[in-house]
C-alpha cells in the first residue's frame, strides 16, 4: 500500500511532464467512442485529499501546493479535488485539482461538459447560478440546502405539528 509521501511525488511527476489532463482526455475519448459519456444530468462534488503537514522533511517545509481548509468543524491540510459525473453512468468526466483552501462553487464551470440539462450539487455549491463565469449555460442547477438549514426546517416544522 502506497503512502501519502508516494501519492504526491507520483502526482508532481504527472504535473511536472504535462500527462493528467492528458490521460483524463484519452480515458475521456475511450469513454465517448464506447458511447459511455455525456448524458444529460451531471453530479458535482469535491473531495479533500490529505497532505502531510509535517515540516520534518528535506526542505524543513510544507508542499507549497497544499492549504488548510476547514470541513464542518474540522480542519484538513491538502488539496481538493473537484468532480463532474454523468448522473446516469456515474462515470467521471471532469476533474479539475485546486489547493485545499479553493471553494466548491468558484470550480463549478469546470465541471461541466457541456450538454447538461440539469446538475446536482451538495450544499458547497450554493449560490452556483449566479456566478458570471455559468449565466450563459443553460443547466437548471439543483443545490441541496445546508444540514444547519434542514435541521431548523425539521425542528419548526415538529414544533408546529
Amino acid at each position: 500500500m502506497s503512502d501519502a509521501t508516494t501519492l504526491l511525488e507520483f502526482r508532481r511527476l504527472l504535473v511536472e511532464q504535462d500527462l493528467t489532463r492528458k490521460l483524463f482526455d484519452e480515458v475521456g475519448i475511450s469513454l465517448c467512442e464506447r458511447g459511455l459519456l455525456m448524458k444529460e444530468d451531471t453530479l458535482v462534488d469535491a473531495t479533500i485529499i490529505e497532505a502531510p503537514p509535517s515540516t520534518k522533511n528535506a526542505e524543513r517545509s510544507r508542499d507549497p501546493e497544499m492549504h488548510q481548509t476547514k470541513k464542518g468543524r474540522e480542519w484538513h491540510f491538502g488539496m481538493k479535488t473537484h468532480i463532474g459525473v454523468d448522473a446516469e453512468s456515474g462515470l467521471v468526466h471532469s476533474l479539475v485539482g485546486t489547493a485545499g483552501n479553493v471553494s466548491d462553487v468558484s470550480q463549478a464551470y469546470a465541471l461541466l461538459h457541456g450538454h447538461e440539462q440539469e446538475t446536482f450539487s451538495d450544499a458547497g455549491y450554493a449560490g452556483v447560478d449566479k456566478r458570471d463565469e455559468l449565466r450563459a449555460k443553460p443547466v437548471e442547477w439543483r443545490v441541496a440546502a445546508r444540514a444547519e438549514r434542514s435541521r431548523r426546517c425539521a425542528e419548526l416544522r415538529w414544533r408546529t405539528c
